[in-house]
């Protein structure tokens, strides 16, 4: 157990490596940079221009500022943010809270609610019960997150007024100020979300109860709830949790459309305004860190997956 978990976090490891590497590739390889975008129609000015890229360190070579950046970042040093001015860190700090709080609150709804689902569909399976469950979900995931929000905007805060349409507040407000406003992106995060897991969490549930020793426990007459506990739920959130992370790893993305659509200052609005300034100090820190995330929560399902199932424990010594 031990030996697998020092091999996925060097795995992990050199994910974080190669992922720096492409970041910073691709992000140079963007037309423009922190200095055309300050000095706008100055930009044709080339004193003013090469004036600008030396006092920012932007002439040095690709090389060089790589190694200036990974080497500050392992120091936790993550630069300074050019079009603003401070460090990137204290830019990041309420804003990844902010998001946090809304992929958090997604994820603790959706995700129990995802596997309650698929759990009640796969015992009753093509029954209208399932079927409603199912049609549902095969609706939520066909609609695009943009459309979905827009008709919560128009029901529950144009029509209904019972939940703000946009937010309005700074990013350093208070988390209480937040929660009337992560209602309805938390709603369109965790439609799709839960839809996802649901499905999946139904074929595991179907497949494990068609299985050789469920049929045996089912034939020794072991009651249902203890057979659901002991036997079907542990086999069968195996693939529910690897997807549940997956799901989780969308999520981001999913979080740079809803914040924009919400107007929620998070991570996600963040971002898309370094890129129109072309920030790559705060962009390359804000990529890295949805890369970071993805890791980690991937490693989270591959360790709980070993705990669940004791056959993978044993295929790996």
């Amino acid at each position: 157990m031990l030996t697998l978990m020092l091999r996925r976090l060097m795995g992990a490891l050199f994910a974080f490596l190669f992922a720096s590497v492409v970041v910073f590739v691709c992000l140079q390889a963007l037309p423009g940079d922190a200095c055309t975008a300050m000095l706008g129609q100055q930009q044709g000015d080339a004193l003013a221009l090469a004036r600008c890229r030396g006092e920012l360190g932007l002439d040095q070579a690709g090389v060089l500022r790589f190694a200036h950046w990974l080497g500050s970042l392992l120091r936790g040093d993550f630069g300074i943010a050019l079009s603003r001015g401070q460090s990137v860190a204290d830019i990041l700090g309420p804003r990844l809270r902010n998001t946090a709080l809304l992929g958090g609150a997604a994820a603790l709804v959706g995700i129990p609610l995802a596997i309650v689902l698929g759990v009640v569909a796969g015992l009753r399976r093509d029954r209208p019960s399932d079927l409603a469950i199912s049609g549902i979900a095969l609706f939520a995931m066909t609609v695009p997150e943009f459309v979905s929000a827009t008709l919560l905007i128009y029901v529950f805060a144009i029509w209904l007024r019972w939940l703000p349409a946009v937010t309005v507040i700074p990013p350093s407000a208070p988390i209480g100020e937040f929660l009337p406003n992560i209602v309805l992106p938390v709603v369109t995060l965790g439609l799709v979300m839960t839809a996802h897991i649901m499905r999946i969490a139904r074929t595991s549930v179907i497949e494990v109860m068609a299985s050789d020793y469920v049929e045996a426990a089912r034939l020794r007459g072991l009651p249902m709830l203890p057979l659901l506990l002991r036997h079907v739920l542990p086999n069968a959130l195996i693939p529910t949790l690897n997807l549940a992370a997956l799901t989780l790893a969308w999520l981001l993305g999913g979080v740079v459309i809803i914040e924009q659509v919400f107007n929620y200052p998070g991570v996600g609005t963040l971002m898309i305004q370094a890129i129109h300034d072309r920030d790559l100090a705060l962009i390359q820190t804000i990529t890295l860190m949805f890369v970071v995330t993805y890791i980690a929560v991937n490693l989270l399902a591959d360790l709980l997956a070993l705990a669940l199932d004791p056959r993978l424990r044993s295929q790996v010594r």
